[in-house]
This record gives structure tokens, C-alpha cells and sequence, in this order.
């Protein structure tokens, strides 16, 4: 399993539009468009899971730096979520 990461994303894209063009390259497994917790609205990037791991690369190749909408987009290997200090509330 290869979780891609997809920038530049036109506010307009939809799942299904991500799920149609990364399946051109192999089986895709999720695809979630990151929203702006309080407005709901989306912040231009989402993730897409694939099952095959040459098919993810065959996938970033083939869609790195392709026009979807107007925006050129940006797409490669997610990187892990960085560990975040903290975690408790402030207490005022």
C-alpha cells in the first residue's frame, strides 16, 4: 500500500476525479480531499491510496506536474506525519 500525496488541487476536484485519474495507472484503494476543519471548505491537497506499489510510482510519474483545471499539479510519495510536541490544552 503507497499513499500518494496530491498538491495544488483546484477547489473544484472532486474524489471522483481523483479516484478516474489515478485508476488510469492501477487499483486505487481511497482518495480523501483534506477539508478546512471549521469552514469545510477544501484546503487544495488530499492523499490518494494505492494498493501496488509500482503502480503508485507509475501513477506520480505519469501525473506529476499534469494540468487538472488549471492548476499544475503536484504529486509524490506522501511522507510520514512529522510528530507533533504538546498535545495538552492550555489552561487559562
Amino acid at each position: 500500500m503507497k499513499k500518494i500525496f496530491v498538491g495544488n488541487l483546484s477547489y473544484s476536484a472532486t474524489e471522483a476525479m481523483l479516484r478516474s485519474m489515478f485508476e488510469a495507472f492501477g487499483a486505487v484503494e481511497s482518495v480523501n480531499i483534506i477539508t478546512d476543519r471549521d469552514s469545510g471548505q477544501p484546503r487544495g491537497f488530499a492523499f490518494v491510496e494505492m494498493t501496488n506499489d509500482s503502480e503508485a510510482a507509475n501513477a506520480i510519474n505519469g501525473l506529476n506536474g499534469k494540468d487538472l483545471e488549471g492548476r499544475t499539479l503536484n504529486v509524490n510519495e506522501a511522507r510520514p506525519k512529522a510528530e507533533r510536541p504538546g498535545g495538552g490544552r492550555k489552561r487559562w
